[in-house]
């Protein structure tokens, strides 16, 4: 544990960490309360629209975010998405006690926490190389995930015990307060947290580079040039649809097969989240591997291997496949972005970041809108197989591309021009980052790579 402790003492991370964490929490309580209210108002069916209006959002608003997150300062767009989340969440609860709620009132907050929620998932990674050394940044990128699997794991398990104490629509309230905590942090600390080359311009330079910083061009031929991180973004991608029809099910579960009710999905979606925080402690605390993408490979298959437990809707059962899907999940996260790390221009993180982790947040809502219709047609065994292959098939991809790789003679893992054995942590090539976890809950870490 000493080499996370050493990252938290540094200030500005420290205070960085310790808001995504409380922000997080809120989170995943809020996923909690807006899921039971949906499930125990419209059934499975208004579920799915929920858990689409919750994550396909995340599509545009990685395009929007795209165009902003290397052209502006950062500091000032984290607490932006803050205020803005905040307020949408408090406007649950206002509209509750004054009469008026209605259920298309909770679809446009999930789609406002869903357009804006690629922000700090996109800028919190590409400002870590600003906070801390290079030689302590594999166990931040680890600490970030930890992060989302802490809060992942007791914000639901808060949620479903606050419900019944004090109703959903004030879980979203307190939520509102946890995002006002995190820009507070966020506006106390002392690195500025610009945009790339902010202050080193000049007049010209700074007019050039503001209209280049804004375009995909160079970021979507970066990565579809790159075959490791071509295949990280495909795989990773169709993992998350696994972990879209996941969302669903879980609420199903505990309110259709399951006892304990609200308490029951805290229980599942923070066992989920507790899974991915261990295999974050763990990989934060092991020697990045010689060939990364043989890791990642097979800790996919396994990752999807595990969803199979899931057959028989068995509670010990369900959670012994979470742990053995998610603990899996967030090594090859943690790892795989080490890989991109190593892999992407400075001048391109931010952009590159939010593009990849645009796209693998996309899978959710296809996900959710292939489970909402199974389960209300009650085939919840065909929706635990469609979750195994799509969790577990993107693993043998990846151990194509290392196969591949060895018959040629090459090592993909590592960028042209770079040594073969760099460190996980090193900084990016100059010439040349799931799992992330539920939209909020237990996806929201491992899932986007």
């Amino acid at each position: 544990m000493r080499v996370y402790a050493s990252v938290l003492r540094i200030p500005d991370y420290r205070k960085l960490w310790i808001g995504a964490v409380i922000s997080l929490l809120g989170d995943g309580a809020t996923w909690t309360a807006l899921a039971w209210i949906a499930v125990s108002t419209g059934g499975a069916g208004t579920l799915g629209v929920l858990g689409v209006c919750y994550s396909a959002p995340v599509l545009l608003g990685g395009l929007l975010a795209g165009k902003v997150v290397d052209r502006f300062s950062r500091r000032k767009l984290l607490m932006f998405d803050s205020l803005v989340r905040g307020a949408a969440m408090l406007a649950v609860p206002l509209l509750y006690v004054t009469d008026v709620l209605d259920s298309w009132h909770l679809y446009v907050v999930a789609a406002v926490f869903g357009l804006f929620k690629i922000i700090p998932i996109g800028i919190i990674p590409a400002v870590l190389p600003d906070l801390v050394p290079k030689k302590q940044l594999p166990t931040a990128i680890a600490l970030e995930a930890v992060a989302y699997g802490a809060a992942g794991m007791l914000g639901p398990a808060l949620g479903g015990l606050l419900i019944p104490l004090i109703g959903g629509y004030w879980v979203l309230a307190l939520d509102c307060v946890t995002y006002l905590v995190f820009a507070g942090l966020v506006l106390s600390l002392k690195a500025r947290l610009d945009r790339p080359g902010a202050g080193t311009e000049s007049t010209g330079e700074r007019s050039a580079a503001f209209t280049e910083r804004s375009s995909w061009r160079p970021v979507v031929a970066f990565v579809v040039r790159d075959r490791v991180m071509l295949v990280i973004t495909i795989t990773f991608t169709i993992f998350n649809v696994a972990m879209g029809m996941l969302i669903v099910a879980q609420p199903w579960l505990a309110h259709e097969r399951l006892p304990g009710g609200a308490t029951m999905l805290g229980v599942l979606v923070g066992g989920l989240a507790g899974a991915e925080m261990i295999g974050s402690l763990i990989a934060g605390a092991i020697k990045p591997a010689v060939r990364p993408m043989l890791r990642i490979g097979l800790l996919q298959v396994i990752s999807g291997s595990g969803l199979l437990l899931l057959l028989g809707a068995n509670p010990v059962l369900i959670l012994a496949g979470q742990v053995v899907c998610g603990l899996p999940a967030m090594l090859m996260t943690v790892s795989s972005q080490s890989v991109r790390y190593q892999r992407t221009p400075e001048v391109l993180r931010g952009r590159t970041m939010t593009l990849m982790r645009t796209l693998m947040h996309s899978a959710y809502p296809l996900g959710a809108i292939v489970a909402g219709p199974l389960l209300a047609g009650d085939h919840y065994t065909v929706v635990v197989l469609a979750m195994a292959v799509a969790a577990g098939a993107p693993g043998l991809l990846t151990l194509g591309l290392v196969r591949n790789a060895v018959v040629n003679k090459r090592e993909p893992e590592t960028p042209a021009g770079s040594e073969s054995e760099t460190p996980a942590g090193s900084a990016p090539q100059a010439a040349a980052e799931p799992v992330g976890q539920t939209p909020v809950l237990a996806a929201r870490s491992a899932q986007d790579g």
